[in-house]
């Protein structure tokens, strides 16, 4: 006999909307003009929000770190080594019709230990996009 699995509620797009509230807030702490990008557990995206003064490629590139953050339930930040040459991932990046992106800012989403979509913040430095991701995630109840 099987036990029941435990339902875990999807990201809803008041969650998608908390988590670009929260990366703006630590985007504009770290004075970073940010792109972000939320995307549910099939990679559609919730919420998106570039601040007028981010280069246009911010918003591309959150999209992909989010993205890619979803495929491998994986902060992209602890990918980058993994498609050096030689690396595990190394021919990853251009194996797949829609291309994943190995730039810290990327992060998944869980709830209940449940992969449930994933953030993606581009603008900043790598190190920067990636703590405003991490913070955003920290606040989702």
């Amino acid at each position: 006999m099987s036990t029941p699995e435990t339902v875990v509620a999807p990201l809803t797009t008041q969650d998608a909307e908390a988590l670009v509230r929260a990366a703006r807030a630590a985007a504009e702490a770290a004075g970073v003009a940010a792109a972000i990008s939320v995307l549910d557990a099939g990679g559609h995206p919730l919420a998106f929000r570039r601040d007028d003064r981010a280069v246009l490629i911010a918003g591309e590139t959150s999209t992909r770190k989010a993205f890619t953050a979803l495929q491998l339930d994986a902060p992209t930040a602890d990918l980058v080594d993994a498609v050096q040459p030689g690396g595990a991932f190394h021919t990853l990046p251009t194996a797949l019709d829609r291309p994943l992106l190995f730039i810290a800012g990327g992060v998944p989403v869980h709830r209940d230990g449940r992969l449930i979509g994933a953030i993606g913040v581009g603008g900043g430095a790598p190190e920067q996009d990636h703590e405003i991701a991490t913070t955003a995630v920290a606040t989702l109840g």
